[in-house]
């Protein structure tokens, strides 16, 4: 509440606060949201401005509407992206989508997501390999779970990674331990960064456009964590980027 207080040698009359009033309760979970709500909003303002601009321009003598329309189809595909992996990380964090239930073997799986993305990785310059150590190798991940992790981080390698960059999803075995990497021999990160990639929204290199939610290694991260394991980030820049997801036995 508001004191009045008054001195005795001045009609001037001050106003504190009490001091009970300085004690104000914070709650992180709710700060948590604040800012995650902030920066889904901040997501979603660029590719509706994008698109807001291609429908001004479209009345414009000597567009190509095709094109045009085209343009307006990715930005729209990319908001929805965005908005599928809010709600699928938002499912993970409350418990109500199920991580690990059994095990899948995770080579077939390797191979079928490198078939998949063929044709985008032809477009982008890469070329995608698998490095298979132990076929019978299982992780401890719903099938659908593991696709998620590996589809997440071979797409990031082929948004980043750089034209005529080689990516390797690779199956081993190592220190006792099970490990699916996913290595790019393209521009790499700088070390400052590397510890941030997996955090929600962050962009290594800002000036580079990235048509990602930017929530695939967040979506990766979580989804290990869950399952018992850990992930890591190497690399260096103009020495490729290396995601490690490391699983105990």
């Amino acid at each position: 509440m508001l004191e009045a207080i008054t001195s005795s040698s001045s009609t001037i009359r001050t106003f504190v606060i009490a001091p009970t009033l300085l004690s104000v309760n914070r709650d992180p979970y709710r700060e948590l949201r604040v800012g995650f709500t902030a920066a889904v909003s901040h997501e979603l303002r660029t590719p509706l401005a994008r698109l807001l601009a291609l429908i001004e321009g479209a009345s414009l003598p000597g567009g190509d509407p095709a094109a045009v329309l085209q343009q307006m189809r990715a930005e729209v595909e990319l908001m929805d992206e965005l908005i599928d992996d809010v709600l699928f990380l938002s499912e993970l964090e409350t418990g109500r989508e199920v991580v690990s239930l059994g095990s899948t073997e995770a080579a077939p799986l390797l191979r079928e997501i490198v078939s998949e993305l063929d044709e985008r990785s032809e477009r982008a310059g890469i070329e995608l390999e698998v490095e298979i150590e132990d076929e019978t190798l299982e992780l401890p991940l719903r099938a659908r779970m593991l696709r998620i992790v590996v589809q997440n981080l071979t797409e990031n390698a082929l948004r980043h990674a750089g034209e005529g960059a080689t990516c390797v999803l690779a199956l081993r075995r190592e220190n006792g331990g099970r490990v699916l990497s996913v290595r790019d021999s393209g521009v790499g990160v700088a070390a400052e960064d590397l510890p941030r990639l997996f955090e929600r929204f962050y962009r290594a290199d800002r000036a580079r456009a990235s048509r990602g939610s930017g929530l695939g290694l967040a979506i990766v991260k979580h989804v290990v964590e869950a399952a018992g394991g850990q992930v890591e980030a190497l690399g260096a820049p103009a020495e490729g980027l290396e995601i490690r997801c490391v699983f105990p036995v």
